[in-house]
């Protein structure tokens, strides 16, 4: 008989596991518009940064002609500082994620 009532109560915190998941979900409503936005960012989060630099590098390409091209210098530059902000969401985004999940299993 103990086995039933253990699997009575199993099946109790199962349910309420579920309840207390969708509840959440429900309040935090990261649906398909979340990922699109999230890519949207990401996308911006790159491209402003590598257009800054580019519009720089013009500037000091018609200022300060030097052998190498500032231009491609600075679109790099931007390239690689637009990554590394993208790099920080996904991964703040990533870790938020799993925590949550952390906290569904406990």
């Amino acid at each position: 008989m103990a086995s039933i009532e253990d699997d009575k109560g199993s099946f109790s915190r199962k349910i309420a596991e579920k309840e207390k998941r969708k509840l959440r979900s429900l309040h935090e409503n990261k649906g398909v518009w979340f990922g699109l936005g999230m890519m949207g960012m990401i996308g911006w989060s790159v491209a402003v940064p590598s257009l800054l630099g580019a519009a720089l590098g013009v500037w000091l390409d018609k200022k300060y002609p030097e052998s190498f091209s500032w231009t491609l210098t600075f679109l790099i530059a931007g390239l690689i500082a637009g990554s590394v902000i993208a790099w920080y969401w996904v991964d703040k985004e990533d870790k938020a994620m799993h925590q949550n999940k952390n906290e569904d299993n406990e």
